[in-house]
């Protein structure tokens, strides 16, 4: 027997040594528990893993929408990861009113933005609806456009069709209504926010102050993103695949979602995905995502993922905008370079575009269960609503 348990640990030893993590006692690895929407795909990433082990934690997910966690009961878990701060707030509130305060963890950022493929956003530009960001350097083709949101969403409720466009002059033919694809509104953040900034731009850069107005400013453009047909998973998930164009041919995502698979193709081939080009919202909305610690354990990975050089920069390399960890604001400096570096086009956005504002957090939730017939999430008494 004794000599069953020293083969054991030596083979223990050997399958640590090989995966980089010598010298971590195995009483030290913490396995954290947790919930997350989309940006699982950072704590998936194996370098992330690699160095996550080396200060001992081991994360299991449990993936599910960001709304969707908000639904749900927190026992037995170190942390909930929502991309966004409606589904944040949401979970903090209910949280706080249970008598269980939490600490909140904003390690990165990215704007929502919509997938296409060049004929589509070549077809856009034709019709005056996209232009060409400034920066693609001489003798190539752009990779970001920006979209104006107005004339998109017109072309919507005017229920223009590709063909109408004359995107045949690209080589497609799609009779199919002009409009973007949403992963589930009931389910996650990229598609609420979306739903919260087609309003904004709908309603003339207003938001409802009320629950008369969150009623008829959702009445106004549910057509405009119920359109799209029965809801679906993870739109990136579609964007990046074969059947993508096909299936979706304007998908919601966020930023480092293409810039991350701009990142991989150049890593893999040696080229970028020429194919797939960026349309930047006018209005333009930053989401950022929330890493709730509910346990003390959950507290030290927010606060390593946060501050650790090395995290940060393996975030900046998947595509994020990293908050500077000695402050507040998010920095596009360091992901300037890394894509520079790598001979990825970078996009220069106007400090003049306009900022879309979100409602206050309960118009918001009563917009998003209008627009898509989603289940009411509970939310304590409040007296007024979210700023």
């Amino acid at each position: 027997m004794p000599r069953l348990v020293a083969a054991v640990t030596a083979l223990c030893a050997i399958v640590v040594l090989a995966q980089g993590h010598a010298g971590l006692p195995f009483e030290r690895i913490v396995t954290i528990e947790a919930k997350m929407a989309s940006k699982a795909d950072y704590f998936e990433d194996p370098e992330v893993q690699r160095l996550l082990m080396r200060h001992g934690f081991r994360v299991h997910i449990t993936r599910i929408g960001s709304r969707g966690i908000a639904t749900q009961r927190y026992d037995g878990y170190d942390v909930v990861f929502p991309s966004g701060q409606p589904a944040a707030d949401l979970i903090t509130r209910k949280r706080a009113a249970e008598g269980h305060p939490t600490t909140t963890y904003r390690p990165f950022v990215s704007p929502i933005v919509l997938g296409t493929y060049r004929e589509y956003a070549e077809t856009l530009q034709d019709a005056g609806i996209a232009t060409p960001l400034p920066g693609a350097p001489a003798g190539q083709q752009p990779l970001y456009f920006t979209l104006n949101m107005e004339k998109f969403l017109q072309a919507t409720a005017d229920g223009v069709r590709w063909d109408g466009l004359k995107i045949s002059r690209h080589g497609i033919h799609n009779g199919n209504k002009v409009l973007a694809q949403t992963s589930d509104i009931c389910d996650a953040n990229s598609a609420g926010t979306y739903l919260g900034l087609v309003s904004y731009v709908w309603n003339h850069d207003n938001i409802p102050q009320s629950p008369a107005e969150a009623t008829r400013f959702a009445e106004r453009i549910r057509l405009l993103l119920n359109d799209q047909g029965m809801p679906s998973s993870e739109k990136n998930e579609t964007y990046v695949s074969a059947e993508g164009k096909s299936i979706a041919p304007i998908a919601v995502i966020y930023e480092h979602q293409f810039l991350a698979h701009q990142i991989a193709a150049r890593a893999d081939t040696g080229h970028i995905d020429s194919e797939r080009v960026l349309l930047y919202p006018s209005a333009r909305f930053v989401t950022e995502p929330q890493l709730i610690a509910l346990t003390p354990a959950g507290d030290r990975l927010g606060a390593l993922i946060t501050t650790d050089p090395a995290l940060q920069k393996r975030a900046m390399e998947l595509g994020f905008r990293v908050r500077d960890a000695q402050g507040d604001e998010a920095t596009s400096d360091a992901l300037t370079q890394f894509l520079r570096e790598r001979h990825i086009q970078v996009p220069v956005l106007s400090a003049d575009d306009t900022k879309a504002v979100l409602p206050r957090l309960d118009l918001l939730e009563q917009m998003i269960e209008s627009v898509a017939d989603c289940a009411p999430v509970s939310q304590p008494a409040t007296d007024g609503g979210a700023p």
